[in-house]
């Protein structure tokens, strides 16, 4: 979809990073191979529905487990009971999540760390009280043959309970959004899997001497004098990884999101320092019923464990698909690296997947269910979202249609600055042609801003716009493409009209550089963007009602126009809208018309700014299927209706907004 603006990218220095880099090469190849694109898709959406389920049943499993503790410690003690106390756990789980994880944060290592120790502590006192020599065999592969071998098809299903014994470890890496690999390759090899060694080998040299505990090993392979403070540490650190995966579930979805995966939801960022530190509020309480739902009506961590074994073990062979694929695209490494990994790690993952499905009619049918649905939901808002985009791209109007009118789009232009919000990067949209047939009058200023999620983690600030010229300047029209990062964050920015039109003026400016230098831009090509010299001083300048000017804007420097800024944290407004002046630069010799360009972008800036908004309505075309008319009329437009507004996204003020009502038949 973004294909087209994937080429603008080019112009900008962020190119030279290793993640655009590797991001086209992805693309190139795509490009080359249309019909892996599909695939890729499914399969993409397959692991993160998966992670989603994964998200649902790590609470219930997690808490439940460590609440059955009281059972064992007070055997007269009622099953309803435990049900009933891990519930109020999980209420007020999900119930502080909109308040941030960075307040409790502190906590979380001190909490692991105990947790650690006291699994690796209680495991080796089982291993010197109940079996000191003869257990350290179990470390040897040679006795899972022979498991195998003497249980045949019992051991086979039995793996489906032996993946749990590595489900939870997937939790440190999904905080890779907050901490690096290194420290979590690190605190995994010497710390974690150690400590994990000790527990499960423990808990076979308890077994060894007790068989009959075997649903129960954990608790009751611990010491009497230490059973309850081992017992809080348990359901702490239950919380704390029940958080971690819900904070990746809260991170994945905001990822689809800015891809167009995902409809329109509400984010919260509540951290001002970590940006991975967000919360859904529909997500979060989604996650809460369902997480709920789960733990009332299984109740027993036995079929949870079906259920959550099978989504574990299917997101891990889903990342093992993506990395092999990453290894041969984006690394661009031999095949036969590619295919190694890929057989390696995929046979043993393909193994505990068909013991997994064995369970699905006891468990395991759950996030299969959870899939489809929100696999459903994502794949249908991508292909609506991607036939709308073709849709303008197929209407849009070219460069010679606009010139044609050219004449009769001076002849009414009102006072301001109008910014025309477009997914497309070239040409104009029908949404323009549109609005001025039913209302011929145009505003001074016209801006086609674009907002784009690109396929790299981060966009540095200064490098987020790039700007461009709309046919001749006597139409004072221009393009500005904003490009966020699929991890950056997009929040509430009172100062984004101030950097839009910052960018814009230095665009002027550089013009009459260019053309100083004999590297006169063409004033009818469309589609050609630039990045303004990151290096020019601001030149929108706020004040106050009285005419005192506030702190500067940013860090200004000596710019080729020599320009001035200062812009308040907090702009005064009167009736609404913010009074902001441009100071104009001083430079000696200043092109004339460049003067009067820039004249006229600072007397429609101090008239104010103007949203005009597509308020579209999609349906599916009379010779479509049925599943199409289905999707995209019943399901995409339910969707498009529940979920938040472009405006209310982009925060937009609804004071200053226009909307146009366009019908997209795709």
């Amino acid at each position: 979809m973004c294909s087209s603006y994937c080429v603008q990218v080019t112009t900008a220095k962020v190119e030279t990073s290793r993640e655009v880099k590797q991001g086209l090469r992805a693309k190139e190849f795509f490009e080359k191979h249309p019909r892996f694109r599909t695939g890729l898709l499914v399969v993409v959406l397959l692991g993160t529905c998966m992670f989603i389920a994964d998200g649902v049943f790590t609470p219930a499993i997690s808490v439940l487990s460590a609440v059955t503790g009281i059972k064992v410690a007070i055997p007269s003690l009622h099953e309803d009971i435990v049900i009933a106390v891990s519930c109020c756990i999980l209420i007020g789980l999900f119930a502080l999540q909109h308040f941030g994880t960075h307040q409790v944060a502190f906590l979380f290592a001190p909490i692991v760390i105990a947790w650690l120790f006291c699994i690796a502590s209680v495991g080796l006192y089982n291993i010197i009280i109940y079996n000191p020599r003869g257990i350290w065999a179990a470390l040897s592969p040679v006795y899972m043959y022979k498991f195998l071998k003497l249980a045949g098809r019992d051991g086979w299903t039995s793996l489906g309970g032996i993946v749990l014994c590595m489900t939870g470890t997937e939790a440190m890496f999904a905080d890779l959004g907050h901490f690096n690999q290194m420290s979590i390759k690190i605190a995994f090899t010497t710390v974690v899997y150690p400590c994990l060694l000790l527990g499960y080998i423990g808990q076979a040299a308890y077994l060894y001497k007790n068989p009959g505990d075997v649903s129960e090993s954990f608790y009751k392979s611990i010491p009497r004098p230490v059973f309850w403070p081992v017992f809080v540490v348990a359901t702490l650190a239950a919380v704390v990884g029940s958080q971690a995966v819900i904070t990746a579930t809260f991170s994945i979805i905001k990822q689809c999101q800015s891809l167009g995966c995902f409809p329109r939801v509400k984010l919260i960022y509540t951290s001002k320092r970590i940006h991975g530190q967000i919360y859904i509020p529909e997500i979060n309480w989604i996650l809460f019923i369902l997480c709920l739902a789960v733990t009332v009506g299984f109740r027993d961590t036995i079929t949870i464990g079906n259920a959550y074994g099978l989504a574990v073990i299917t997101v891990m062979l889903v990342t093992t698909c993506l990395m092999a694929l990453v290894i041969l695209v984006v690394w661009r490494r031999n095949i036969i690296e590619a295919l190694g990994f890929l057989v390696i790690f995929g046979v043993i993952e393909l193994f505990y997947i068909s013991a997994c499905i064995m369970k699905v009619p006891q468990g395991g049918w759950v996030p299969l269910v959870l899939t489809v649905v929100f696999m459903s939901i994502m794949y249908i808002w991508n292909y609506g979202t991607i036939k709308k985009y073709e849709y303008d791209l197929q209407n849009k109007v070219n460069m010679e249609t606009l010139l044609k009118i050219g004449g009769n789009l001076g002849l009414v232009r009102v006072p301001g600055v109008g910014l025309v919000y477009t997914k497309l990067v070239t040409a104009v949209p029908p949404i323009f042609s549109h609005f001025f047939t039913n209302l011929p009058a145009l505003h001074d200023v016209l801006v086609l801003v674009s907002i784009k999620s690109v396929q790299v983690p981060y966009i540095p600030s200064n490098e987020r716009c790039l700007v461009g010229r709309i046919g001749p300047k006597r139409l004072r029209m221009y393009r500005c493409v904003v490009r966020y990062g699929y991890k950056d964050i997009h929040k509430d920015d009172h100062k984004f009209e101030d950097k839009l039109l910052q960018s814009l003026g230095e665009y002027i400016l550089m013009e009459d550089d260019a053309e100083e230098e004999g590297n006169g831009f063409d004033d009818g090509a469309d589609g050609k963007m630039h990045l303004p010299g990151i290096q020019s001083s601001s030149l929108v300048h706020a004040v106050n009602n009285d005419g005192a000017s506030k702190e500067r804007f940013g860090k200004g420097k000596e710019s080729s126009g020599n320009s001035k800024v200062s812009s308040s944290e907090n702009p005064s407004r009167t009736n609404g809208k913010k009074r902001v002046r441009f100071e104009t630069p001083a430079r000696k010799e200043l092109n004339p018309a460049v003067r009067q360009e820039y004249e006229k972008l600072k007397e429609a800036r101090e008239k104010g700014v103007v949203y005009i908004l597509g308020h579209s309505h999609v349906q599916a075309s009379s010779a479509s299927s049925m599943i199409k008319k289905f999707s995209i009329n019943i399901v995409y437009t339910f969707l498009r209706r529940i979920c938040r507004g472009p405006g209310v996204v982009l925060h937009i003020p609804q004071e200053n907004s226009i909307q146009i009502g366009v019908v997209y038949r795709v």
